[in-house]
């Protein structure tokens, strides 16, 4: 029995509809919305796991889609910080 190998997610998609979804909710709050994003926006491994297909750093090229539509701020737990956090997967702080 031959197996296939399925793509459980489609980057490009999820850049198109997101792309749009997130433009058609700033149309609707006077040009202004605040968006947070889950899990990281860079290097996204765990997902990249557990959702075939997914790119790790789609998130940030949703992002560069919009960059002429929109201003970011990174937000970082101070608390992260003061201990020294650790990234596990990089192994960096």
């Amino acid at each position: 029995m031959e197996r296939t190998s399925r793509i459980g997610f489609d980057n490009e998609k999820y850049l198109q509809e997101q792309s749009k979804a997130i433009l058609e909710r700033v149309n609707q709050f006077s040009d202004k919305l605040y968006l947070e994003f889950g899990g990281k926006i860079l290097y996204d491994y765990h997902a990249a796991r557990v959702l075939p297909g997914f790119a790790p750093n789609v998130k940030i090229r949703l992002l560069q889609n919009l960059k002429d539509k929109v201003d970011v701020i990174m937000c970082v737990y101070a608390g992260d910080i003061e201990r020294n956090k650790i990234r596990a997967d990089f192994g960096i702080t």
